[in-house]
């Protein structure tokens, strides 16, 4: 066991676990931060999405000792409230079915119009592949980037 001194959501946290130990289990087994889901486990689905800086990771492949200095921002950490322009948009939308996959897709999406606020169907579909719903809601899930884009460029 190592110990490593994680800056999550805005907050320093310490766990003490196998320097292997991927990030999705620190996050939800060590930190209760139950929001990030396990899907397959090989980084294929999106379901783990979480931030590391800016960039959108699939936290089941991240070994917590490659984190270092980097921030991790989960679902929870996005906006105390939620009302990230992103989760504003999928409630407006009505993009969830079921639900499991839709924080891995809002990570992936805010992560998008972070680096790109008015992305193009081609880049949206690029950004998002990956991110895999079993319920189909691509189509909702494209508008609701492209409403949150709006959005936010308006704002």
């Amino acid at each position: 066991m190592s110990k490593f001194s994680l800056k999550i959501n805005g907050k320093t946290q310490e766990v003490d676990v196998d320097e292997n130990t991927p990030m999705l289990w620190v996050l939800r087994d060590h930190l209760k931060l139950v929001g990030t889901k396990y899907g397959c486990g090989i980084a294929q689905c999106g379901a783990c999405t979480v931030h590391l800086g800016d960039n959108a990771v699939r936290s089941c492949q991240i070994p917590v000792s490659s984190v270092g200095d980097q921030e991790i921002t989960t679902i929870e950490g996005l906006s105390e409230n939620g009302d990230h322009p992103v989760q504003q948009a999928w409630l407006e939308i009505d993009v969830p079915q079921c639900g499991y996959c839709q924080a891995g897709q809002i990570m992936s999406a805010s992560a998008l119009l972070k680096r790109n606020p008015v992305p193009s169907d081609t880049e949206i579909e690029a950004a998002m592949n990956g991110n895999i719903c079993r319920c189909g809601t691509y189509t909702r899930i494209k508008k609701a980037i492209k409403t949150a884009a709006s959005a936010t460029e308006n704002a």
